[in-house]
């Protein structure tokens, strides 16, 4: 049987590992076993926190809404439910822009939720 020469291979697959790992702290971006670890490791992270990142900005949202509906006497379940029985369709990202750069604007939004008998 012939030798198997996978000097070519093997480099660049490993160069690709390390490529991924450059920034990496001490040996975690030069030495490829370590680096093949941390890189697995970050990857994973990536994933699952690109999943994480939506839960977070959404309580960062509801979190804004709620300390500006309390300003105007109102919690934040009062006013979601006030909003659909309104049928203003609203989402949250654009109700937490608006109490942080236009509390004007959400003022009106409030007034015209608070309206509503249900």
């Amino acid at each position: 049987m012939t030798r198997v020469k996978r000097g070519n291979v093997a480099r660049k697959r490993r160069n690709k590992i390390l490529k991924l790992a450059k920034g990496f702290r001490g040996s975690h971006s030069t030495l490829f076993r370590t680096a093949n670890q941390q890189v697995m490791k970050a990857l994973r992270s990536a994933y699952r926190d690109r999943k994480k990142k939506k839960r977070d900005f959404r309580s960062l949202w509801i979190t804004r809404i709620n300390a500006a509906a309390r300003v105007h006497g109102l919690s934040y379940s009062r006013l979601i439910g006030n909003l659909k029985k309104a049928n203003i369709q609203l989402n949250r990202k654009m109700l937490a822009q608006l109490a942080v750069l236009d509390p004007a604007g959400f003022s009106k939004v409030v007034e015209i939720a608070s309206q509503v008998q249900g």
